[in-house]
């Protein structure tokens, strides 16, 4: 451990949640790990994003995970799926990773067990999000069971506890919180399918939930978007 700290392991994509959650818990006291899974996504610039976010918040070490997901697919992230641009829907999209909140944190939970620490941070939203269902309260709950069962912490006593302090806030409250925290939010990455010359393409469900949420929030967004939804 470094000093007295606590040490935690933060879930750092290296987008928007996972930079104002990884801020929260250096606020908190703890000393950083963060973990970041390099899946072969469609948007792998979020890995730079994460590298930069890291390194600003000065965690202790940066791991990134090399996971190649597209051996699976059956995601518009991981493999040769459109992106839809149409606006968010009833249903789950094509942007859903089978499992991916729960491969993650297993992964998680593995590395925290390997270096003592037991507290764990995940910036999952219910609430301004796209419908994953391993974003929902009850998937968290239920992995905080699982994690105690699972290991031989928990096994002796020594439970993990799951940090979602994002949960229920709305992408406004989130956008607000890079300002109370000195954030800059050009740091994180937010698009599923950037154009060819690094922009972000501005329509896909993740690009819209991040726009409207400086825009309530009256914040400033310095990504640069390729295109503007209807009506914006």
């Amino acid at each position: 451990m470094s000093g007295s700290k606590q040490e935690a392991v933060v879930l750092l994509s290296g987008g928007l949640d996972s930079m104002v959650v990884a801020a929260i818990a250096k606020e908190q006291g703890f000393n950083l790990n963060a973990l970041t899974i390099d899946y072969n996504q469609r948007h792998n610039r979020e890995i730079g994003s994460a590298r930069a976010i890291a390194n600003r918040l000065g965690a202790a070490r940066h791991v990134i995970l090399p996971l190649d997901l597209r051996q699976f697919g059956g995601s518009a992230l991981t493999s040769d799926i459109e992106v839809p641009k149409g606006g968010l829907g009833a249903e789950i999209p094509v942007t859903y990773v089978p499992a991916r909140n729960l491969v993650f944190l297993s992964l998680t939970l593995a590395w925290a067990e390997a270096i003592g620490a037991h507290d764990i941070f995940i910036g999952v939203n219910a609430l301004d999000y796209s419908g994953y269902p391993d974003c929902r309260p009850e998937f968290i709950a239920s992995f905080t069971e699982t994690a105690r069962l699972a290991t031989k912490e928990g096994a002796e006593g020594r439970p993990f506890q799951i940090h979602a302090p994002l949960q229920h806030w709305g992408k406004a409250r989130i956008a607000q919180e890079t300002a109370r925290l000195g954030l800059d939010p050009a740091m994180s990455w937010s698009c599923y399918d950037p154009t060819k010359d690094g922009k972000a393409c501005g329509l896909c469900d993740s690009c819209r939930l991040r726009r409207a949420g400086f825009a309530e929030a009256g914040v400033n967004d310095p990504t640069p978007y390729a295109a503007t939804p209807p009506g914006n």
